[in-house]
């Protein structure tokens, strides 16, 4: 008696879209869900086991390098598969959501990396899921093109010559996707994002002299990393691409992460091409893990923690260091300003806090790093061109100079800032923007003249949570307290109402959004992800 078939994905509760079918092949929603089958069990116990780290850097208020892989750290002889040619110089990367505008203009911007952004650029809504992935394929054929319906301007690729390379970022491993179920049981957010993009695309991008390249989020232990790089074997195997044809990034941006670099490297040394310094997910994970640790955990102003923090400065210079000692590239973090077209002052000195921030990743030895606007790439390449001038990257560049202790990377109370009220205050108003955007579908959203995704709305809340839970007294003496963030958040609510008019605010989800954030950043029980709660309530 031959074995039953195994069961096929369901579509549940979600609109049909426009060419749907295109990437909801019967082919590919069978090979999403036997990477499903295979490997979410695994998935479900490394969230677990995310748990049980966390409850004991709660009992013990530190963190260490592993003493069960001290021999990896040791062993100077073994490397990362050397970088393919379209991945070799990664001097500037732009970042952005995967919709039909944003596909056009990031290929087109000049940068050498596109991370395409299924993650926190992105509110996984189904539309922007599917549709996602299908500007992809489109363009990837190179029939993609964007009419704007306000300006009627059209966009279309450059020559292929010109165009970045794309590297897609699936999303974290702690979200699911609630319309593709199997047995009643929804798949994982990453699996899904993954699953359709390198089965659609895999031989065609290395049919163009690319290949299926990926950034990896929130990734917490190398035992994540170990079950990335099983699920890369398999999709390899089952699609008959040759081992070792995809490339991953692993962003950093946790801080167990940060004590796991190179044992991340080792599990995905056939497929790793580097890592990278992931900022406000790096400090709302610290907040995160160590929020019950005391006054020398509380973080100042967000905007006051900057990469030259010594805690920052450790954990970025023991990335670089780590990535060249394993031939692997070290990718610099994110300038988020979003260029004025009304005020050349308020672009004078953004432009100048940038050509600083990437003079100093290009000097301490990044191959390269993120910008989310165009109009950042030439100032960017202008200081890597500066240290690299023709190399494409500097890993020749060991830093062997670095040297960082454990405790380096969690000494907090090196700071000399304090939390402001003019600092919750900006908490609470970035977040109530950006949440009341991801609501209605959009994950990067412009606000203050940064370019604002998920991860800030991580920090804002929890540094509400933080300043509260720790009893903060800001400089004018008033103590940070769940009544005086209600209260904050009131007057921000009353203010955006004034700003854009009641009709406009009566079309949004304005009072949903604030709150939401008061929910997050207020509860006892504090949610391990902001986007757990805003998901179920984002349609």
């Amino acid at each position: 008696m031959s074995a039953p078939a195994p069961s096929s994905l369901a579509i549940v509760d979600a609109e049909p879209l426009p060419r749907q079918d295109e990437v909801l092949t019967p082919a590919a929603l069978a090979f999403v869900a036997e990477l499903h089958r295979r490997f979410t069990p695994r998935r479900n116990e490394l969230l677990a086991r995310r748990g049980e780290r966390r409850a004991e850097i709660a009992r013990t208020s530190t963190l260490d390098f592993l003493p069960e892989t001290a021999a990896i750290r040791a062993d100077d002889s073994w490397k990362v598969a050397p970088a393919p040619a379209a991945l070799n110089d990664r001097r500037v990367e732009i970042t952005g959501p995967t919709d039909r505008k944003m596909t056009i203009n990031a290929l087109n911007s000049g940068a050498k990396v596109w991370l395409a952004d299924f993650e926190d650029a992105s509110a996984p809504t189904w539309e922007n899921v599917v549709l996602g992935q299908l500007n992809l394929m489109d363009a990837y054929n190179r029939s993609i093109d964007f009419t704007d319906p306000k300006s009627g301007k059209a966009y279309a690729l450059k020559p292929a010559g010109e165009l970045a390379t794309v590297v897609t970022r699936p999303r974290g491993w702690h979200l699911d996707e609630r319309h593709l179920q199997l047995d009643g049981t929804p798949v994982p957010g990453a699996l899904v994002d993954f699953g359709l993009y390198f089965f659609h695309n895999a031989q065609r991008l290395i049919d163009l002299g690319k290949g299926p390249y990926f950034y990896l989020p929130k990734t917490e232990s190398h035992l994540e990393a170990r079950l990335w790089n099983d699920i890369f074997v398999f999709a390899q195997d089952e699609l008959g691409i040759p081992q070792g044809t995809v490339r991953a990034t692993v962003l950093i941006e946790t801080i167990t992460a940060a004590y796991e670099m190179e044992e991340i490297l080792y599990e995905l040394r056939d497929h790793a091409s580097g890592l990278n310094a992931g900022r406000w997910d790096y400090l709302f994970s610290i907040v995160k893990n160590f929020r019950d640790g005391g006054a020398k955990f509380v973080l100042p102003d967000r905007n006051a923690v900057t990469m030259t923090a010594p805690f920052m400065r450790a954990y970025t210079e023991l990335l670089v260091r780590t990535c060249h000692k394993r031939g692997a590239h070290a990718i610099g973090g994110m300038a988020a300003f979003i260029p004025s077209r009304r005020d050349a002052e308020v672009n004078k000195v953004a432009f100048e806090k940038v050509k600083a921030d990437k003079d100093r990743e290009a000097n301490d030895g990044f191959d390269g790093s993120w910008v989310a606007h165009p109009d950042l790439v030439p100032i960017a390449m202008a200081s890597f061109d500066a240290v690299l001038g023709e190399k494409p990257n500097q890993k020749e560049r060991l830093r062997e100079d670095v040297s960082v202790a454990a405790g380096d990377l969690i000494a907090i109370d090196t700071l000399h800032a304090k939390p402001t009220y003019d600092g919750l205050r900006n908490a609470v108003a970035v977040g109530i923007r950006y949440i009341e955007a991801w609501l209605r579908g959009m994950g990067a959203v412009a606000i203050f003249n940064l370019m604002e995704d998920a991860a800030t709305a991580e920090i804002s809340r929890s540094q509400i949570w933080q300043w509260i839970n720790a009893d903060v007294v800001f400089e004018n003496g008033e103590h940070a307290t769940a009544d005086l963030a209600r209260k904050v958040a009131a007057e921000e609510l009353a203010a955006i109402r004034e700003e854009i008019g009641e009709e406009t605010f009566a079309a949004g989800q304005w009072q949903e959004a604030h709150d939401l954030l008061l929910q997050v950043s207020l509860d006892q029980d504090y949610a391990d992800f902001l986007t757990l709660p805003a998901y179920e309530r984002l349609r």
